[in-house]
């Protein structure tokens, strides 16, 4: 079957027929040679437009008969171009014969009526099935301007509510959406953002479009950057990802957690998938994750205290179960630990008199990690200048915390050293020692470069830490030397 036979068109004329004039009709005859062979080729780029069309088209002369039927109807409705063209309407075999007066009328009624009307009817396939199709139907106009047919498109009712769905689902994700929408393309660049997204970058939704993620995130860009790359090669992951990233504002870096999703967008009109970028999901889950990483902190510290509780529980020497407390404290919130008691035992709250003298009694290895080592036996004071943290701590019978702050790193090894810790220390943490009303000491935690600084939830812990260090050392200092 030839494409001018699928369209309903007539190339060549016989001796007897008489010429036709309609939607897609050839009135050649008088042309020539040259024009009939212009008008083939008309007719067959016709025939290759309408059988390349997404939608079923079907059209009918002024008298209601149907001249053309592409590819797309036969595919919906089962019936061929052969089968189709050339019937008067649709009575009995497109459409039942109660309803085809109806169905004609309307249809025909657009050769009267402006612009294109819609409507919506039961076709029958060939079958004998039956399909709800959605109808978009104008006039054909003559060289008279007068009508001359009616062409009409048509598609499955489903399929164009897939797509009306789809659309509004697009719209709604991109303007109504509790959480962040992003669509990156394949230059990993935002294309398209909502409102939410805005936000969340810290920027209008028109300035960030374009602009390299770099340019918006201070941290977190590249595994943000793999994961989109990750999906326009792979597609989407099973799940969720937790993605932590620095977002640049105008106000400083805001630390934030988010919650992302991706999909891996394609053409629906290519042959082979042809990647448009990436739909980019997430949404703010940085409260919940804080929330979540200090209830586990506080269920090990807690964990801690119990544990080391029943160690100390164990010794026969107070000071040594001083030293257990020291070391179960340490796992997971210090570097290096260390206790000084004051010289001569106690110091009251009336005694202001005479400076305050601090002996070293405990201390972490520096080296190689193991127990706290006991010291303090020759009583000999250490050195420490005015102003130490550990001696503010014993005058203020409170925590005291301590920081080098954006100093060099050979300025802050001085700083360390200087201060009596060693040299690898940038933050420190002094809790004081009290017992029975009185300071018996302070211990100091340390941390490293590697570390953040402490905090006031950490000195909490460290009081509580503190607290139990000091009733050992009391009981110590009660007992004496056997």
């Amino acid at each position: 079957m030839s494409a001018s036979r699928r369209s309903g068109t007539t190339d060549e004329l016989g001796p007897d027929e008489p010429e036709r004039d309609g939607p897609g009709g050839s009135s050649a005859g008088s042309a020539g040679a040259a024009g009939a062979e212009g008008s083939a080729g008309g007719s067959d780029l016709l025939a290759a437009l309408l059988d390349g069309m997404d939608a079923a088209l079907c059209a009918f002369d002024a008298d209601g008969v149907v001249t053309h039927w592409n590819r797309e109807a036969e595919r919906i409705l089962g019936w061929s171009a052969d089968e189709a063209v050339g019937r008067h309407g649709f009575a009995g075999w497109a459409v039942r014969e109660a309803d085809a007066e109806e169905v004609e009328g309307r249809l025909l009624s657009a050769m009267q009526a402006p612009g294109r009307q819609v409507h919506e009817f039961a076709l029958l396939t060939k079958d004998g099935g039956r399909v709800l199709v959605r109808t978009q139907s104008a006039a054909v106009r003559g060289p008279d301007g007068k009508p001359a047919g009616v062409y009409c498109a048509f598609s499955e009712v489903h399929a164009q509510i897939d797509l009306e769905r789809s659309i509004a689902l697009s719209e709604a994700l991109f303007e109504d959406a509790s959480w962040g929408v992003v669509l990156v393309d394949a230059d990993l660049r935002p294309a398209v953002v909502n409102a939410h997204a805005a936000r969340a970058l810290g920027i209008g939704r028109t300035s960030v479009l374009g602009r390299p993620l770099g340019e918006l995130l201070a941290q977190g860009v590249e595994e943000l950057e793999s994961a989109l790359t990750h999906v326009l090669a792979e597609g989407a992951p099973p799940a969720p990802a937790e993605v932590w990233v620095s977002v640049r504002t105008p106000e400083g870096e805001r630390r934030r957690c988010w919650r992302c999703g991706f999909v891996r967008l394609a053409s629906p009109l290519a042959e082979e998938p042809v990647p448009l970028g990436v739909g980019w999901l997430f949404q703010d889950v940085t409260a919940a994750k804080q929330g979540e990483q200090e209830a586990a902190m506080l269920r090990f510290r807690t964990n801690q205290l119990h544990r080391a509780a029943r160690a100390a529980a164990e010794c026969e020497d107070p000071a040594e179960a001083a030293t257990v407390h020291l070391d179960f404290a340490l796992a997971g919130f210090a570097d290096h630990a260390l206790i000084d008691r004051v010289a001569g035992g106690a110091v009251a709250d009336t005694d202001t008199a005479e400076p305050v003298r601090l002996v070293r009694v405990a201390v972490t290895p520096s080296g190689a990690p193991g127990p706290s080592l006991l010291g303090g036996e020759a009583g000999l004071p250490v050195r420490y200048g005015e102003g130490h943290p550990a001696l503010q701590c014993v005058a203020r019978a409170g925590s005291v915390r301590a920081d080098a702050g954006n100093l060099s790193a050979e300025k802050a090894r001085e700083w360390a050293v200087g201060r009596q810790w060693p040299a690898d220390v940038v933050h420190a943490l002094c809790a004081v020692l009290r017992s029975r009303g009185r300071t018996l000491g302070v211990v100091t935690f340390l941390r490293g470069s590697g570390r953040s600084a402490f905090e006031r939830s950490d000195a909490v812990y460290a009081e509580d830490v503190a607290v139990r260090i000091a009733s050992s050392l009391d009981l110590a200092g009660a007992l004496g030397p056997e």
